[in-house]
């Protein structure tokens, strides 16, 4: 089957009810930041869910949680960018995924002089630092972030960034980390109610959702340093995958990563570079992330191109 153009694909695609304040919200952000002279990362994560009903009940969805785009959100707020964070709703938010127990557990009521809340002792040393980071970024409104669930949701969102995007011209840098689900079903295929299992086996036929990678570079936000990632579990396959990507798309930087190994060991591909970015095992014995010596190496990469 044909698929559809790009435009017509979008006209099909469900706007929530309150897109247009979070379409608003992006543009602020932008606006702000570019007055203000900062250099500006959009960060995707997390999946995106495909409902089976207009009146959702069931759907599908992938098992990414977002832990690269939390993480990496940090380092980029650390290296002076703002952050736009396009977010799955649920997923990890930086900051907050370091909160690693359950908040609940360490906290106390003390109802002595009135209801007060009291952190254990032996949790204060870790959150604090936490805290302080958060709010030093927040506050000062380096930090934005937009939540989506659905695949419609995600993409007229990411468009929507994008195009918010467009007049920091190659100071702009998006990375795209977001699981983005392959395949969907068009909103006029969907039925209205729940699917009854009583009707007996589902049988399901999928269309496969546009790569949207090149109207992103090519119209939405052109002269951005755009970054996409590959995962793969083959590693006969993935340079290979990842370098027919910057030939089909343009853009500037793939990075490249397997499933088992993706904490500790990424490949940046771009038309004049294959560069490994690798954790030892003592670095993950002394808790360092793959995203530190990531995000300052293409940090460093997109500086070049504003000189």
């Amino acid at each position: 089957m044909t698929s559809p153009s790009i435009s017509s694909f979008f006209k099909e695609l469900t706007a929530p009810d309150n897109f247009q304040s979070k379409k608003q919200q992006l543009e602020d952000f932008s606006t702000r930041h570019f007055q203000q002279k900062n250099r500006i990362v959009l960060i995707t994560s997390g999946g995106t869910t495909v409902p089976l009903e207009s009146r959702t009940v069931r759907f599908i969805d992938n098992f990414s949680i977002g832990r690269r785009g939390a993480t990496s959100a940090e380092y980029f707020l650390k290296q002076g960018y703002a952050v736009l964070y396009l977010y799955r709703h649920r997923s990890l938010q930086p900051f907050h995924h370091r909160l690693d127990k359950n908040i609940l557990d360490v906290l106390t009521v003390n109802r002595n002089n009135g209801a007060t809340i009291n952190v254990q002792a032996p949790f204060v040393e870790s959150l604090a630092p936490v805290v302080q980071q958060y709010h030093l970024y927040h506050d000062s409104g380096m930090l934005c972030q937009v939540d989506f669930t659905t695949l419609d949701e995600y993409l007229l969102l990411l468009r929507a960034a994008c195009e918010a995007l467009r007049h920091f011209d190659k100071s702009a840098l998006v990375y795209l980390a977001a699981a983005v689900s392959d395949f969907y079903i068009p909103a006029a295929q969907l039925p209205e109610h729940k699917i009854q299992s009583s009707n007996g086996k589902l049988q399901l036929s999928l269309e496969m959702t546009p790569k949207l990678l090149k109207p992103l570079v090519k119209d939405w936000v052109p002269n951005a340093f755009t970054v996409s990632f590959k995962l793969e579990t083959d590693p006969e396959i993935m340079i290979a995958k990842a370098k027919g990507a910057l030939e089909t798309y343009k853009h500037q930087m793939v990075i490249a990563n397997l499933l088992h190994t993706r904490r500790k060991e990424v490949v940046m591909i771009s038309s004049d570079l294959e560069e490994r970015v690798l954790l030892t095992d003592d670095d993950l014995d002394a808790g360092k992330e793959i995203e530190e010596p990531l995000i300052a190496r293409l940090v460093a990469i997109h500086a070049e191109t504003l000189s």
